[in-house]
């Protein structure tokens, strides 16, 4: 056999793969049944359709779904536009100790976990917070952040951008590193400005990367971030109407029923619809540019 040896090199990877990616896939059938631990997915008693009720049956359940691809939508368009606005800036920093510093503090915030950064916030936004006490001082009237739902896309989306924007950062900022620099020797020869470099040459060079990345987000823009919501709002019924996501309110729903098949079920309408908006995301790329696509 051809290159066999190169074959048996990625032998591993493939055994992992297909242990831990696909054999699970086996576990989609508890959707459809009465799991019970005991009888396990061989013994349970199938029910069709039934779990799915839980969920479609409820009266919350459009309201929850539009609240987790909204506030998706949220983060990943604001999210993409600070990364990309981020690796950019760092691209343009001269002085190589500047530069990595400035990529490390940007970079922190990502490793501090939701418990820590839900501190921080309680600390912040709570009636007596940093910030009602700086609003009163300067005679302004105190915002009750915790039971004002409307304010809280505005504060996950700030959030969320403080967490996670400068690590996301990093791949556009690889790619910015690798374009060639005889094409900004170029356009500086012929008087282009630093500006009009970046209009030109480094944002239409970062297109197929963003693309790329916006695909692959997509696939899990019906699951909301559980860590972060759940985290920060915790079970505060004043903030669902603005904050209450899939994940949450199953998580709600299944510690007083404790029932695996119904959360597997929301498991796999979410998997479903991800899996659909890829594909339909992948289609209109490769209508616009056939590279961007996935496949």
């Amino acid at each position: 056999m051809k290159n066999k040896y190169l074959y048996l090199l990625i032998l591993p990877g493939f055994i992992f793969i297909f242990i831990f990616e696909y054999l699970p896939l086996f576990g989609l059938v508890i959707a459809f049944q009465d799991f019970n631990a005991v009888k396990g997915i061989m013994g349970s008693e199938f029910v069709g359709l039934k779990n799915f009720e839980f969920f479609f049956q409820s009266k919350d359940w459009l309201w929850v779904t539009f609240n987790t691809v909204y506030l998706n939508l949220l983060f990943l368009a604001f999210g993409t536009i600070a990364a990309i606005a981020i690796a950019v800036m760092l691209s343009e920093i001269g002085n190589k100790w500047f530069k990595k510093t400035s990529q490390s503090v940007v970079i922190l915030p990502h490793f501090i976990s939701w418990t820590v950064v839900s501190m921080f916030t309680m600390t912040l936004f709570s009636s007596d917070g940093l910030i009602n006490v700086i609003l009163t001082k300067l005679g302004v009237e105190p915002v009750s952040f915790y039971s004002s739902p409307g304010i809280w896309p505005l504060l996950l989306v700030l959030l969320t951008l403080w967490h996670g924007a400068g690590f996301s950062s990093i791949v556009y900022l690889a790619t910015i590193t690798g374009i060639d620099p005889s094409i900004y020797e170029s356009a500086s020869i012929d008087g282009a400005s630093r500006w009009q470099k970046i209009w030109h040459i480094t944002l239409p060079l970062l297109k197929p990367t963003m693309i790329l990345l916006i695909l692959l987000a997509l696939g899990n823009i019906f699951y909301g971030n559980f860590g972060m919501i759940y985290a920060i709002v915790g079970s505060n019924p004043l903030l669902y109407p603005t904050t209450d996501v899939i994940d949450t309110f199953v998580y709600r729903a299944l510690m007083e029923l404790g029932d695996m098949g119904m959360s597997s079920a929301v498991g796999f309408y979410q998997s479903l619809v991800g899996f659909f908006l890829v594909l339909t995301a992948n289609y209109a790329a490769k209508k616009l540019n056939s590279d961007s696509a996935l496949f």
